[in-house]
């Protein structure tokens, strides 16, 4: 346990909409380098996918997720899963395609519909959707962490965190509208057809 607080307490705080102090894959080596072996093993599960099922569809998140034995980790990617699939359905619901909707989401986590119907209602545009969702996500990593800052948890939430930081710097708001667009015209001509 030594080990995680000799990393831990060097990080620099994270804030969310921060430039990241720090790239995810340097953290990620240098946190495998002094973990243990299960620990350093566990953080390979440790991404923004909540482990889709792979169909010839593509992601299906039908199926609970596999777990990994870190109640940390197995609880990150079941509110993920269920965030997605509360997405899903609260669109399917909004278009009037119910019966496309997935399966029913799980009842929990609670606050992962609350969020989905947050960030795809009211949003302006798809970069300040892609926000709302991502700032869900950083206070879902915040709580399911804990109140030890000094575990193995901790630093799956700070890898995690730092993946958030890194995918929101990489959202370029014009070149976002303009693909936006691109893909509004060529739905509107599909339908049209």
């Amino acid at each position: 346990m030594g080990v995680y607080y000799s990393l831990a307490s060097q990080l620099p705080f994270l804030v969310y909409g921060q430039k990241p102090p720090m790239a995810s894959a340097a953290f990620k080596a240098l946190a495998v380098s002094i973990m243990d072996d299960e620990d350093a093993v566990l953080m390979e599960h440790l991404y923004l996918d909540p482990d889709p099922v792979k169909t010839g569809d593509g992601p299906s998140y039908r199926l609970p997720v596999n777990l990994t034995g870190c109640e940390f980790i197995d609880n990150w990617r079941e509110w993920e899963r269920s965030f997605r699939l509360n997405a899903a359905r609260h669109r399917a619901v909004k278009s009037k395609r119910e019966n496309d909707a997935p399966l029913e989401p799980p009842a929990y986590p609670a606050d992962a519909a609350a969020a989905a119907v947050k960030a795809v209602t009211g949003t302006t545009s798809p970069l300040e959707g892609e926000i709302i969702i991502d700032k869900a996500r950083w206070s879902a990593i915040e709580v399911l962490a804990g109140f030890d800052n000094f575990d193995r948890n901790s630093i799956f939430a700070y890898y995690l965190k730092l993946v958030l930081l890194e995918r929101n710097v990489s959202f370029n708001k014009e070149e976002g509208f303009a693909e936006y667009l691109s893909l509004y015209n060529s739905i509107l001509e599909s339908a049209q057809q």
